[in-house]
C-alpha cells in the first residue's frame, strides 16, 4: 500500500531507487544534503554505475530535479545514463567539499538548474 503522506524522513529517502522517465533504473539515493540555514534539501547523493557497490560513482543531483513517482515507488529524474557518465561525480574514496560554491555552480550549470542558495 502506497503512503500518501507529503513528508518523509531522510532515512527513508536513503536507498530509494532513481529512475529516468522511461523507467530505467539509474541508481539509488545514498544521502540527502540539507542546507542548515534555509532548511532546503540541496542535493540527493545518488550512486551510479559499478556492480554490487564496486566502482560506484556518487552523483550529487540538485534536489529540485527529482520528482517522486508513487507508481514506481522511487524518484524520477529526466536524465539518461550517458548524461550521468559525464556528470560531476566523486568516488567513494574521495572527499567532497559540499560547501565549495565553485563546485556547486559546476553541478548546477551541468544540469541547467539554478543553485539552491539563490
Amino acid at each position: 500500500m502506497q503512503s500518501r503522506e507529503r513528508l518523509i524522513s531522510a532515512d527513508k529517502v536513503e536507498g530509494t531507487t532513481v529512475y529516468n522517465p522511461t523507467g530505467d533504473k539509474l541508481g539509488s539515493i545514498n544521502n540527502v544534503m540539507i542546507d542548515k540555514l534555509s532548511g532546503k534539501v540541496a542535493y540527493a547523493d545518488m550512486s551510479f554505475g559499478g556492480f554490487l557497490g564496486i566502482g560506484d560513482r556518487h552523483h550529487p543531483l540538485p534536489w529540485g530535479m527529482l520528482k517522486y513517482d508513487e507508481k514506481q515507488g522511487g524518484y524520477v529524474v529526466n536524465l539518461d545514463k550517458k548524461t550521468l557518465e559525464s556528470a560531476p561525480s566523486y568516488g567513494a574514496d574521495e572527499r567532497l567539499n559540499w560547501e565549495d560554491e565553485v563546485w556547486g555552480r559546476k553541478v548546477h550549470d551541468y544540469y541547467g538548474v539554478p543553485p539552491f542558495w539563490i
